[in-house]
């Protein structure tokens, strides 16, 4: 423990818990990634009641635009949220993340029994963003506020605290299939709310270290400049939103597209994939130790490039685990140590530039989704020679066109890590070139 003042700024006789302060940061997280499985475990069921019946060629893009809503209310939030962390307060935006996964959550879940026809779909719409909106307070909290009760092991804590993001998809995703059968999707979506009232309970009982900005003397005019001034930061900016698409994007898409195509429900390989990161994220800062956090991330991306295009090839179970083992190796540091490398690269851009990467990210899914599900949709079109030839189609012809569609959405995919191999390459070769300067100059 240490003696600090409050996390409003007053000074206080009291101490704050660096462990507490993990546990929450770790259940926000949990929540936020909790309802980001059981929104993707639900997709179907949403799709197949109230998505299908009143727009069948334009369901894939809706459901994906649905799902999508999400990530928009996450990039705002975390870009807003980051540059007035210090004036809202992490325990004022830890509260207000919980309240917003509690008021998103019923949304969703109550959509049908307050309105009919398209109106429920925006209703939905409305809670997916609201329910983004607590995963951006969420984010723009603990990820600052590990770096600063953890300075000396930065990369260490934060992938730690990120291997419970991938605790949550695996527990939200176990609960949406074994439930699946047993509740209505509404009940199984709702359980986000369990976790999301205990944050909001820990936050309100738990005392905050001092505003970051106050701790470190650094003026919210000198971290904008520290991000503005040095242009280098754009790379990682841009290397963010490739990431994240990589990342999230299929994990959000999996149980739509690969459930019939593989003969197996594509819920539980994101429960399988999620389960490697977290035992992976333990583990990631010692390797980036070794390796460099460019070198781990240009491997990472060589395998999320692999596994997606496997994906797209897989057609029974075995194929489809495979091929989830590589993409989920690839992508399961990117997020925490793409964080990382920016805290340690431009320190004095505090919350605002690890908010403004961390927006990408989440811009990145939103973006990316809708595009994914109109790829689909204009496919399957493609493949079943017209919208009215595809209307005709019914049981397992319908099946096969789908599964044809499913294949070519993730081939497309597989380009973005490509980018990323030659993002990450130019960074390592410029960074040993920098070194090798370094070395002669003392040399001399």
């Amino acid at each position: 423990m240490d003696k600090t003042m409050m996390g409003d700024g007053a000074v206080s006789e009291g101490v704050f818990d660096r462990a507490r302060l993990f546990w929450l940061s770790v259940m926000a997280l949990f929540t936020a990634a909790a309802g980001l499985a059981l929104r993707g475990a639900i997709a179907g069921g949403l799709k197949t009641e109230w998505i299908d019946p009143v727009a069948p060629l334009q369901a894939g893009e809706l459901i994906a635009g649905a799902l999508g809503a999400a990530f928009l209310g996450f990039a705002i939030t975390l870009f807003v949220t980051s540059a007035l962390l210090d004036q809202i307060g992490m325990k004022r935006m830890l509260l207000g993340s919980g309240l917003c996964f509690i008021v998103g959550t019923a949304a969703i879940a109550l959509a049908g029994t307050i309105a009919s026809g398209m109106t429920i779909y925006w209703i939905v719409w409305f809670g997916m963003l609201v329910s983004g909106i607590g995963w951006g307070l969420c984010e723009a909290a603990i990820n600052p506020l590990t770096a600063q009760i953890y300075p000396e092991e930065a990369t260490h804590r934060l992938n730690v605290l990120h291997a419970w993001f991938p605790g949550g998809i695996i527990i939200g995703g176990l609960l949406g299939f074994f439930l699946g059968d047993a509740l209505p999707w509404q009940a199984i979506i709702g359980l986000t709310i369990i976790p999301a009232i205990i944050t909001v309970a820990m936050a309100a009982t738990t005392r905050f270290p001092p505003p970051l900005r106050a701790q470190s003397g650094v003026s919210f005019g000198e971290m904008m400049g520290e991000v503005f001034r040095r242009p280098s930061f754009f790379i990682w900016f841009g290397a963010m939103f490739l990431t994240a698409a990589s990342e999230l994007a299929p994990g959000q898409w999996i149980d739509v597209a690969l459930t019939n195509r593989v003969g197996m429900r594509g819920i539980l390989l994101l429960v399988y994939v999620n389960a490697l990161m977290f035992v992976f994220r333990h583990f990631a800062g010692r390797l980036a130790n070794k390796i460099s956090n460019p070198g781990l991330l240009w491997l990472s991306s060589l395998l999320a490039m692999i596994g997606l295009y496997m994906l797209s090839l897989a057609q029974s179970p075995a194929a489809a685990i495979a091929a989830s083992t590589v993409w989920g190796l690839g992508v399961c540091v990117m997020w925490p140590t793409m964080l990382a490398s920016v805290a340690e690269r431009y320190p004095r851009g505090g919350s605002w530039a690890m908010g403004l990467v961390g927006s990408a990210g989440a811009l990145a899914s939103y973006v990316v989704l809708p595009r994914l599900g109109a790829m689909y949709d204009e496919a399957k079109i493609s493949f079943a020679g017209g919208a009215d030839a595809y209307a005709a189609l019914v049981g397992e012809a319908k099946l096969a066109v789908e599964d044809l569609a499913a294949s070519a959405s993730f081939q497309r995919l597989a380009i973005l890590p490509l980018i990323l191999l030659v993002v990450f390459g130019i960074v390592i070769l410029r960074e040993r070139g920098k070194t090798r300067a370094q070395l002669a100059g003392e040399a001399a």
